[in-house]
């Protein structure tokens, strides 16, 4: 994991409150449908503005800590905000610095198994300590980029 500086985004999108445990029963989960939404062919072309053609997942508004609930958002990049379209909402994920960690490989468990990286980094009180502010997931050809802020 290296610590960089994240730049400034705003990410308009399809949002969803959860939390860990939630995500670990199929009965429960959320984040299936959100991804399954997002990633819907052309599920961001009538949004102007647009970066790229990246995926961006920001979780935010942490409740507490890894435990507890947040709010992910996922959706596509903006230059400004635009009117937002039904259903969708703004979120500006400030500069921070962050340790960030490739995901490469098969999806969804290459990106599991970075954020199970990122769970042990937390719970070992690895440095630098987790924010719980706001995170970044940058979905590209590639594979995912996780900005977790510190």
């Amino acid at each position: 994991m290296d610590v960089t500086e994240r730049a400034e985004l705003v990410v308009v999108g399809f949002a969803v409150r959860t939390t860990n445990a939630e995500e670990m029963d199929p009965a429960r989960a959320k984040l299936p449908t959100l991804w399954q939404r997002a990633g819907a062919p052309g599920a961001f072309a009538h949004v102007p503005g647009r970066l790229d053609e990246n995926l961006y997942a920001v979780l935010t508004d942490y409740e507490s800590d890894h435990n507890g609930a947040y709010t992910q958002i996922v959706g596509t990049g903006v230059r400004t905000v635009p009117r937002l379209p039904e259903g969708m909402v703004a979120v500006r994920v400030p500069a921070v610095q962050s340790l960030k960690l490739a995901a490469r490989g098969p999806m969804p468990q290459s990106l599991v198994e970075a954020w199970q990286q990122v769970w042990k980094h937390t719970e070992s009180g690895g440095t630098p300590s987790r924010a719980f502010t706001t995170d970044l997931e940058v979905h590209h050809p590639d594979g995912a980029d996780l900005y977790i802020a510190v």
